[in-house]
């Protein structure tokens, strides 16, 4: 590993946050920092990283995007069948986090996880760009493939199978919602004394806590 990266530096400068900051609901405090992410220009604020679960105890992660956001919890769609679909059905809790680096700031989500309604996961499959749909049938995600021309293959026999006519949403593909019950908002500060506002659910109602940097 060279020298240099030990040496990579940042000052975090633009921001503070005290619990006296935040919205008493982690929902609204999450939409707030994510239209201010929106403002500013943040590539994708949409995208999150997941973390499961394996059947091994092993943590494993990857980015998706979030599709929606609602007083329920977080959705995001996937192929069921995948390495992280089996995760959430077999081991239901994740973790999600969004980092934005031009605002200095991360959310940390935690909580356990569902599968969305099949009428939910029809509607936004319905929504999606034709391709995004055929993509869905042509994907056994997660699985050996001998070669791009596979799927290549697939795509052109789907595409010649559904002519004319709307896509079903694949039986094995869907929504999964993160119903949290901790919330953790980080915003940078200089020389590492970073600020930290956590909700933790208690009961009905939400904590807010300050967790040292």
């Amino acid at each position: 590993m060279p020298s240099a990266i030990s040496d990579l530096r940042k000052d975090y400068t633009l921001h503070g946050l005290d619990k006296g900051d935040v919205s008493p609901n982690p929902i609204e405090q999450f939409r707030i920092w994510f239209e201010a992410a929106l403002v500013a220009g943040v590539p994708e604020p949409n995208a999150m990283h997941v973390s499961t679960v394996t059947a091994e105890g092993r943590p494993d992660g990857r980015i998706v995007l979030i599709k929606d956001v609602s007083a329920a919890g977080f959705v995001f769609y996937t192929n069921y069948q995948s390495r992280k679909g089996r995760d959430l059905i077999e081991r239901p809790f994740a973790a999600l986090t969004f980092f934005y680096p031009e605002l200095e700031r991360q959310i940390r989500i935690e909580g356990r996880v569902e599968k969305v309604s099949a009428e939910e996961s029809d509607a936004y499959f319905n929504s999606r760009p034709r391709g995004s749909q055929i993509g869905a049938w042509v994907s056994n995600q997660s699985t050996l493939v001998d070669s791009r021309d596979v799927l290549e293959s697939r795509q052109r026999e789907l595409e010649a199978q559904f002519d004319g006519q709307p896509i079903p949403r694949p039986p094995h593909w869907g929504g999964f919602i993160v119903i949290p019950d901790a919330l953790e908002f980080w915003q940078g500060r200089p020389s590492r004394l970073h600020d930290r506002i956590r909700y933790r659910k208690e009961g009905q109602n939400w904590l807010i806590e300050r967790l040292s940097p």
